[in-house]
């Protein structure tokens, strides 16, 4: 299976999905045909039972992507700069919320847009030389597209705030010492690693893939009380299905399980 689209590329092989940013010319900057054309793609592949994994990376070793298109961030106003903020974090949000895990395969720089983009993805792995940032303060901005608030999340207020007041550039071994990204590997190993990681998902049971990502978002986003009651809801919810009959009968009978995803 393969679909085309003027601004990436997305291909799915062994129920793994790659969605590749193709704009290598400016370095996959984000604009709004990009932000149509991941929003086609992600609603695509969110809703096809085929794919399991979707891997999310930049044509090229240059750059996962370069951030916003300035050109197109230099004509707006109040009202238009709001617009083009609230349908990027629609975009990363759907990109977030989608129900399958997306891998961020960072390769080259990954700054501004691009970094907000690799945050809102499940988990993120760069190569050796990737280069990550907020450099937003330097336009006279705040990232936009949910920068202020997930890198927090990942990161820890102090250091989110110095990397946004700074707008300073970082390396991947510092990237991965403060926890914003998961794994570094040598570039020519990065999408090696990463479809060894989405194979290794695949081969867990769907319904719990996709319930321990809802469970986790849950807690990031309600107090502790309201978030174990959301896991228990869960647990139980699995313990109906035939995914869940499946992997305790086969765990007893020491075979592997063969999934349904029902």
């Amino acid at each position: 299976m393969a679909l085309n689209y003027e601004t990436l590329l997305c291909e799915v092989k062994d129920q793994v999905a790659t969605v590749t940013l193709n704009r290598p010319q400016v370095l996959h900057a984000l604009n709004a045909k990009v932000f149509n054309e991941l929003e086609a793609v992600f609603v695509a592949l969110a809703g096809d039972v085929g794919v399991r994994v979707i891997l999310l990376t930049g044509a090229g070793e240059k750059a996962f992507a370069a951030g916003a298109d300035i050109n197109e961030i230099a004509k707006t106003d109040v009202a238009t700069g709001e617009a083009k903020a609230r349908r990027g974090q629609g975009v990363f949000r759907l990109i977030e919320t989608c129900g399958k895990p997306v891998i961020a395969c960072i390769n080259g720089f990954a700054l501004g847009g691009g970094c907000e983009l690799a945050m809102a993805c499940t988990m993120r792995l760069a190569s050796e030389t990737a280069k990550l940032g907020q450099p937003e303060v330097k336009l006279g901005l705040v990232p936009g597209y949910g920068g202020t608030q997930r890198l927090p999340r990942l990161v820890g207020q102090p250091m989110a705030l110095k990397l946004l007041l700074t707008g300073e550039m970082i390396g991947a071994a510092e990237a991965l010492r403060i926890g914003l990204v998961d794994e570094v590997v040598p570039a020519e190993k990065l999408m090696e690693r990463a479809e060894a990681l989405a194979k290794t998902i695949v081969s867990m049971a769907p319904l719990a893939v996709a319930a321990c990502m809802e469970a986790v978002r849950w807690g990031s986003e309600l107090g502790l009380e309201a978030a174990l009651d959301v896991e228990a809801e869960i647990f139980g919810r699995l313990c109906g299905t035939d995914d869940k009959a499946e992997g305790t009968k086969a765990f007893l009978e020491k075979r592997a399980p063969i999934w349904v995803g029902r």
